[in-house]
């Protein structure tokens, strides 16, 4: 068996049946074999950034790692903040990158570059594959690697001449994985948990990642336990419409510790950190508070504050064996559940009022926008956010119960929804998919959108265009700073004029819209539903207003 075979043999039993890339010459050996391995598509993109945001979006959607192929050392920095995303939110991928000819590669050729000096930043693992017979090994423990917990992007560096040798290498079998493992301390746990007279449950990412949703809910309605998602959550880790959910944390210290302050005992599961993003003075968790945590990496316990019982393991047979313990011990349960019901829809109908009430302002006020998509958004479809600004608007007021219903990424590097919300949708046939996006952020992944156009997919792209990176600027009053005095923001407006998405979608094919009112874009979202293509809405929103 050569290299290059080999390869592709792995990839058929990994499951693999698509290639996410953007070739060059160091890729051409595996893009020739390619074409005896009509089993694989190619997926092509025109920008690494869409490349690997594909892959990702397109690795959640169907819970297996996803294959990307770059282009040396530039190609591969081009999709370096996708990898980050990747790392931050858990998704798994295995990345190729095609080295220089080995055979000068000492004499620093146009094309080479330290590709694993580059990646090693922004992935789990690096492997620099300089022998053929390598290569089969280092591949099948990329692909375990990454899945294995903390799920993650695993690059591997490999010579162009490796993967075109005529030579004869050994395939080393496809390991089963382990079994899923219970953790130990459950009993404890739940009697930390049974005894709590005002528990609380933080749902980490890992939970809706590793499909412990229904697992979650029954420890949670076991204990009668209000419900957070973690800050920043890029998945839905508890039913939206339930009477223990209280939203997410938002993300401080500060805050954190404000909405854990009236608990005792609170179970943070399948959490990575915190998710704090501005720094506050002070701990996460209150020192009145007694904390039990489940995860399924064991760097994550006890990372950042002090456990009385930490758990690593498997999180749904974990959560479920933890309700097993838990049903039938806590008679309050049943009351705290009512209570929590009737704190968290008075929650609801003030965000909704406070967005009801920007409903007449022209342009659109970002929180009517955000409320005509959570009212018109289909019961099947799944919401990609990346709109910073009209994003904070929208999830308060969102109601979603499918497990697989929100897609973000909490990695922070800008451009990701585009590509992501052609990868979901790509990974989800039969559903359509509604991406809300901001202006600042759809301007940094453009390209995805010729993937959009190219593959036909039932994709709604709303852009939220208020013209300006507003989250800074609204950044920069709360610290009273000298630009609000001035009422001047150096480089943090992008129009005027107003910036005609519209153009952008006819230039890469993609139909296209404009509204500017909040029913005509509840219509539009509604029709998402029997969308069979693509459409790009332009939605101009209010921008900026400095305080006086």
């Amino acid at each position: 068996m050569r290299p290059v075979e080999a390869l592709l043999r792995v990839l058929r039993e990994e499951g693999v049946s698509k290639v996410f890339g953007n070739p060059g010459t160091t890729e051409l050996p595996f893009l020739d074999a390619v074409v005896g391995a009509p089993d694989l598509e190619y997926v092509l993109g025109v920008h690494e950034g869409a490349v690997v945001a594909l892959a990702d979006g397109y690795a959640r959607a169907t819970r297996r790692p996803a294959f990307v192929s770059l282009h040396v050392a530039a190609g591969l920095a081009n999709g370096l903040a996708g990898l980050l995303n990747a790392s931050r939110s858990r998704t798994p991928l295995v990345v190729t990158a095609g080295q220089q000819d080995r055979r000068h590669l000492a004499q620093d050729p146009m094309l080479s570059g330290d590709l694993v000096g580059l990646a090693r930043s922004a992935v789990k693992h690096t492997f620099d594959v300089r022998h053929a017979h390598d290569l089969p090994l280092a591949l099948r423990r990329a692909f375990a690697l990454a899945v294995r917990p903390p799920a993650g992007p695993v690059f591997l560096s490999i010579p162009m001449d490796l993967l075109a040798e005529d030579t004869d290498v050994e395939l080393p079998a496809r390991s089963a994985p382990p079994p899923p493992s219970v953790a130990g301390g459950v009993p404890r746990a739940a009697g930390l948990l049974a005894a709590a007279s005002r528990p609380a449950v933080v749902a980490g990412d890992g939970v809706g990642r590793d499909g412990a949703v229904a697992e979650l809910v029954a420890v949670a309605e076991a204990l009668g336990a209000t419900v957070f998602h973690q800050p920043m959550h890029d998945r839905m880790d508890f039913p939206g419409t339930h009477p223990l959910h209280a939203g997410a944390l938002a993300p401080t210290h500060a805050a954190i510790r404000e909405a854990l302050a009236p608990h005792d005992v609170v179970l943070i599961a399948g959490c990575h950190a915190f998710m704090a993003h501005h720094y506050t003075p002070g701990p996460a968790i209150p020192a009145s508070t007694s904390v039990v945590q489940l995860d399924s990496d064991p760097d994550e316990i006890g990372r950042n504050f002090a456990v009385a019982q930490g758990m690593v393991g498997d999180l749904p047979a974990t959560l479920a064996e933890l309700a097993r313990e838990l049903t039938g011990r806590v008679p309050a349960a049943a009351g705290r559940t009512r209570e929590a019901g009737r704190r968290h829809a008075e929650r609801r109908a003030a965000h909704r009022s406070a967005a009801l009430a920007a409903v007449a302002k022209a342009p659109m006020d970002a929180r009517a926008a955000a409320l005509a998509v959570a009212d018109a958004l289909p019961p099947e479809a799944i919401l990609l956010e990346e709109a910073i600004t009209t994003g904070v608007a929208l999830r308060p007021l969102l109601r979603l119960e499918r497990p697989d219903a929100f897609v973000h990424t909490v990695g922070g590097g800008l451009g990701a929804g585009i590509g992501m919300a052609v990868g979901t949708a790509l990974g989800s046939p039969g559903r359509p998919v509604v991406a809300l996006l901001g202006d600042g952020c759809a301007l940094f992944g453009l390209q995805g959108l010729w993937n959009a156009a190219r593959l036909g997919l039932p994709v709604t792209f709303v852009i939220a265009s208020n013209g300006e990176y507003r989250t800074l600027k609204e950044t920069l009053d709360g610290w009273g700073s000298r630009a609000t005095a001035a009422r001047h923001y150096p480089g943090l407006d992008l129009a005027p004029p107003h910036l005609d998405f519209t153009v952008a979608a006819a230039f890469f094919g993609v139909d296209a819209l404009r509204v500017t009112d909040r029913d005509e874009l509840a219509e539009v979202v509604a029709g998402a539903a029997h969308r069979t293509g693509p459409l790009l809405v332009d939605v101009p929103v209010l921008g900026h207003t400095p305080p006086a």
